[in-house]
């Protein structure tokens, strides 16, 4: 049966990791009777939790998507995981719901991950309601978990239901709102009784009580005036009261508990049900028109059709399951749906409902309800649905850019391709985990929010595909450029007998500010060279700078200015202007003297730069252990950088923040003394540093840069 707009509550219910979130979850499906009997976390068979890599790991990786009912009223819950590595799937459940549960443990209080989600809450002006768990633990303070509450965030919590004894001693919750005791369960598969308060309460219940009043007037103005010259509210009024205030964010209610014992379960389920705001009540949906113009979206159910595709998920046995939360109007079956996106229509075939991994048929979904669309082919995470005459697209999920980065490949080459299908998948699933093809460092990138998050995507793909991969830190893609002004001269000269090559250049090269990257100017005068023979030198040049000077990498922020030259009547051609022009990257004739020598040590981001002046922007997001090798390209008849006549000096300039120098001034001092040790065996007629023996020019920071 489906619902309406303004029976049904969204509730995303979040925390850090191991303060019970999922135990609360599987205790409140239990005390509405969705569930027959509660499982326990360490069991694996926890309604929420449900995939194989949860089961094994014990926590939460996933959005769950479950649903309760209270009377009339349909409450969507979301299970949203506790770890920063997980933190994508946070923020699917935040967008999707009106509401929030934030759990704080009872005994360590206020947690990084209770902090960063409460900031996202706050950016979106989200109601949310507090539950301090585990409280039936040694240590376990309910005050003090509020007094935290309070220092950190700047609020005062207003008690629903206050526990009766803590720790061990805990024997239940005091209902201050409906003046009731819910007496502690004999074990956690019994249901909550309701019992009369204890006398030994009676006080705690009336200052509560006081408070509560005060929280509901804040709701509205004449409540207010009543509370002011009367002391007191009725019960409607209070309740009235608190759905105001909440639905405004200006009252926090806080909930004590133990969800793994479910004690404090009842009371919440009945205010969900009963004060938590509907879809109505959430703020309005921003939106681009067709024209670009952004416009405001509120849930209607008399509108026509539109929705969100809030998450993706590939399933062996379902297929595609889009998970939509629907905005206006009703999403029915067989009806043809517009994807705003790619323009595509598509007919919905069946819809559903959700109790973790068990898929409910469902008719229709009502505005503001969260379902699944099953089989659609071409919706993706973040798309727009909407009815065929209705053309806007809904703001898109704010998520994190991932920070954790592995080259990746498959042990077995012949499992490349099958490799790179499951990680694309993979990608389509979770959005904070990206996979793409570095073209300078020819390696296939991984990244994502945290080294968790990627080990569970190998693990899958391992017991799925029977894939095994290897991971290793991706090379770094440098630049070079240079340091002071330099030039050189090269005659390319080749007779095979019959038409020959022959071109000369001479040109300048010198540095320009930093991101203006390459400037080319020709300054030759007369008829030293040809018109015609400019565009092959400025290929030349251009070939050159990609090939890099030093290492292999880049050269970047540049000016290059021909000056002289000179060809051939008969073997001159654009291909040996092209050639000669090489001399750029090869430096082997006709240095200039005085240029500097080379010098391969690598310069980090320097402190004040702009972190948005960095050559190479996504490599520098993550602190690996990042190693760059030395890739010169070598060719015959070239002399090797440093040797008589010079180079320009060039400096490699990365995308990542160099500390722990130390190591690298190191590694470099080593790599100079083998270029030392080289050029003076030439000198002597040897053949230098050859084969194997020859140490590479690597460059490692051994500390976390």
């Amino acid at each position: 049966m489906a619902h309406s707009t303004d029976l049904i509550r969204n509730v995303a219910v979040a925390g850090h990791g191991g303060t019970g979130k999922t135990s609360l979850v599987e205790h409140l499906l239990f005390q509405s009777g969705a569930i027959a009997k509660p499982e326990t976390v360490e069991s694996g068979r926890t309604i929420s939790d449900y995939s194989d890599e949860e089961v094994a790991r014990k926590i939460s990786i996933h959005a769950s998507l479950c649903h309760a009912a209270v009377g009339d009223r349909k409450i969507n819950i979301i299970d949203a995981p506790g770890s920063s590595d997980f933190v994508g799937e946070v923020l699917i459940g935040l967008r999707a719901c009106e509401t929030a549960i934030l759990l704080v443990d009872g005994r360590s209080g206020v947690q990084i991950e209770t902090i960063k989600t409460w900031r996202n809450l706050e950016a979106r002006h989200e109601p949310r309601i507090l539950f301090i768990s585990r409280l039936d633990e040694e240590r376990a303070s309910f005050a003090n978990s509020i007094a935290d509450v309070h220092e950190k965030f700047k609020v005062n919590p207003v008690a629903i239901t206050i526990p009766m004894g803590e720790g061990t001693a805990l024997k239940g919750v005091v209902d201050v709102l409906n003046q009731k005791a819910w007496a502690r369960p004999a074990s956690h598969d019994q249901k909550e009784t309701p019992i009369p308060v204890p006398a030994e309460y009676k006080d705690a219940l009336a200052a509560a009580r006081a408070q509560l009043f005060e929280a509901a007037a804040d709701g509205d103005d004449e409540l207010m005036d009543k509370y002011l010259s009367e002391g007191e509210l009725s019960q409607e009024e209070t309740l009235k009261g608190l759905a105001e205030a909440l639905a405004g964010g200006r009252v926090i209610p806080a909930f004590a508990g133990a969800g793994a014992q479910n004690v404090g379960t009842a009371a919440l389920l009945d205010f969900l049900a009963g004060i938590a705001p509907s879809p109505r009540h959430m703020l309005p949906e921003k939106a681009h028109g067709a024209d670009g113009s952004e416009i405001e979206v509120h849930v209607d159910p008399d509108k026509a059709f539109s929705a969100l595709v809030i998450k993706t998920q590939i399933d062996q046995f379902s297929g595609r399951l889009s998970f939509v939360k629907v905005v206006t109007g009703r999403l029915v079956q067989d009806m043809e749906i517009h994807n705003t996106r790619d323009g595509r229509k598509e007919k919905v075939g069946k819809i559903f409902t959700a109790q973790g991994k068990k898929l409910e048929e469902v008719p229709e979904l009502a505005a503001g309800d969260i379902g699944i669309i099953a089989k659609a082919l071409s919706l993706h995470t973040n798309d727009t649905i909407c009815s065929p005459d209705q053309n806007f697209t809904l703001e898109k999920l704010v998520l994190p850019t991932p920070v954790h980065l592995l080259a990746i490949s498959a042990v077995n080459k012949k499992e490349e391709d099958k490799l790179n299908e499951a990680l694309l998948k993979a990608a389509e699933e979770d959005l904070t985990f990206q996979v793409h093809f570095n073209g300078e460092t020819k390696e296939t990138v991984i990244q994502g929010m945290g080294e968790l998050q990627i080990n569970m995507v190998l693990d899958k793909i391992k017991s799925a595909q029977k894939i095994a991969a290897e991971t290793r830190v991706p090379r770094v893609a440098y630049r070079e450029t240079i340091t002071k002004k330099s030039g050189a001269e090269y005659t390319h000269k080749k007779q095979t007998g019959g038409h020959g090559q022959y071109a000369r250049v001479v040109f300048e090269v010198e540095p320009v500010e930093r991101g203006k990257g390459y400037e080319f100017e020709n300054k030759l005068f007369g008829q030293s060279v040809s018109k015609g023979y400019i565009p092959g030198i400025e290929k030349g040049i251009h070939q050159a700078m990609e090939m890099g000077v030093v290492a292999g990498y880049p050269v970047v922020d540049v000016k290059t200015v021909i000056t002289d030259g000179k060809e051939h009547p008969v073997d001159s051609s654009e291909m040996a202007f092209k050639i000669a022009s090489g001399s750029f990257q090869r430096g082997d004739q006709g240095r200039q003297p005085g240029a500097s020598r080379t010098d391969h040590e690598p310069q980090g981001l320097r402190r004040g730069e702009e972190p948005g002046r960095r050559d190479v922007g996504s490599l520098g997001a993550s602190r690996p252990h990042f190693r760059a090798e030395s890739r010169r390209r070598r060719h015959r008849g070239d002399r090797r950088p440093g040797s008589a006549g010079g180079a320009p000096a060039l400096r490699h300039r990365s995308s990542v923040d160099h500390r722990g120098h130390g190591l690298v001034r190191s590694r470099v001092r080593s790599l100079r003394a083998d270029h030392r040790q080289d050029r003076r065996r030439r000198r002597q007629g040897g053949r230098g540093i050859q084969g194997p023996g020859r140490r590479r020019g690597m460059i490692s920071a051994g500390a976390r840069i």
